[in-house]
C-alpha cells in the first residue's frame, strides 16, 4: 500500500470514530430530552412555602391562649401572613359560617357542633380531632366553699354557673352530672366557656364548671377542683377547612400546625389531651 492510500484510509477512520461519537453524544441528547426532568425538591418546597394574607379562624372559646399562640408562630414562619381569630361559644360559631360569616378555618369543641357546619355544606373534607378536654371545678383562690366533689356543687346557698346547655361545655357538664345522677341548677348559664370562668373571677360566683385548661389558664386568680365524672364528659375537639376559604394555602397550613408536633406541644402544655 502506498503512503497516499494509508494516509487517506487513515483519515476516513478518525472521521468515522468522530461520526460515531457525535451519534452516541446524539442519542443520549434525545434519550434525555423525552423524560421528564426532575424537580428540585428545595425549589419545590421554597415555592409551597410563599403564603401571604389573611386567615381567618373561628374557633372555640377555649382554645383562645393555645391559638393565639400558634397564630403568632404562624406568622412568623409564614411572613406576610395574618392570623385573625373570633373566639367564643361553638353553637354560636357554627350558626355564623353557615349563615354565611366569612372564615377559612373552623376549631370546634365537639363533633356535635362540627356536625352543624358539616350537614351544612360549608366544610371542605373531613374534620380531624386534634385534641380533647376535661371538665374541671372552679373556685376561688383557697376554695373558701371547701367543694371537693361535683356534688358539693347541689349545696344550698352556693352560687354556681354553668355553661349554656347548647355548647360543648354544657353539654359536657350534664353528661358528667348525669353520669353522678345529680341536679344542679345555676344562678345563670353562660353563653361560653369564658363568660362561666369570669363570673367566679369577678366573685360574681361561687364555683362553675369549665374545661381544665380554663382553670390552667387563669392562673392563681381561680382553683381547680377535679371530680371523677368528668371521665365520662371529655370532649373531642375537630378542626375543618371551611369550604368558601378565601386563602385555602394558608389555611392548610395553618391546620397543618395545629397538627404538627410543635402545635400539640403548644396545646398539650395549656392542658388540652392527646387525639
Amino acid at each position: 500500500m502506498t503512503r497516499t492510500a494509508r494516509r487517506t484510509r487513515r483519515t476516513l477512520g478518525v472521521a468515522g470514530a468522530g461520526a460515531a461519537a457525535l451519534l452516541a453524544l446524539s442519542g443520549c441528547s434525545s434519550s434525555d430530552s423525552s423524560s421528564p426532568a426532575k424537580a428540585d425538591p428545595s425549589a419545590s418546597a421554597a415555592a409551597s412555602d410563599k403564603l401571604s394574607g389573611t386567615v381567618t379562624v373561628f374557633a372555640a372559646a377555649s382554645l383562645k391562649e393555645s391559638f393565639t399562640t400558634l397564630g403568632k408562630e404562624f406568622e412568623q414562619a409564614h411572613p406576610g401572613t395574618k392570623v385573625t381569630f373570633s373566639f367564643g361559644g361553638s353553637d354560636s360559631l357554627a350558626a355564623s359560617i353557615t349563615g354565611g360569616a366569612p372564615a377559612d378555618v373552623f376549631a370546634s369543641a365537639s363533633p356535635k357542633t362540627m356536625k352543624i357546619v358539616t350537614d351544612a355544606g360549608d366544610a371542605s373534607g373531613t374534620p380531624a380531632t386534634f385534641v380533647r378536654n376535661q371538665l374541671e371545678i372552679v373556685t376561688l383562690p383557697g376554695n373558701p366553699d371547701k367543694i371537693s366533689s361535683l356534688k358539693d356543687l347541689t349545696r344550698s346557698g352556693l352560687k354556681v354557673v354553668l355553661c349554656d346547655k347548647e355548647v360543648p361545655c354544657g353539654a359536657a357538664v350534664q353528661k358528667a352530672l348525669d353520669t353522678g345522677r345529680l341536679k344542679l341548677t345555676p344562678v345563670s348559664y353562660e353563653q361560653d366557656v369564658k363568660a362561666a370562668l369570669t363570673k367566679v373571677e369577678l366573685k360574681e360566683a361561687d364555683a362553675a364548671v369549665v374545661y381544665r385548661t380554663d382553670v390552667r389558664a387563669a392562673g392563681d386568680k381561680v382553683e381547680g377542683v377535679e371530680f371523677p365524672e368528668s371521665a365520662d364528659a371529655v370532649n373531642d375537639y375537630p378542626i375543618v377547612r371551611l369550604k368558601d376559604s378565601k386563602n385555602t394555602d394558608a389555611a392548610t397550613a395553618f391546620i397543618s400546625l395545629v397538627r404538627s408536633a410543635e402545635g400539640q406541644q403548644v396545646l398539650t402544655a395549656a392542658g388540652f389531651l392527646k387525639p
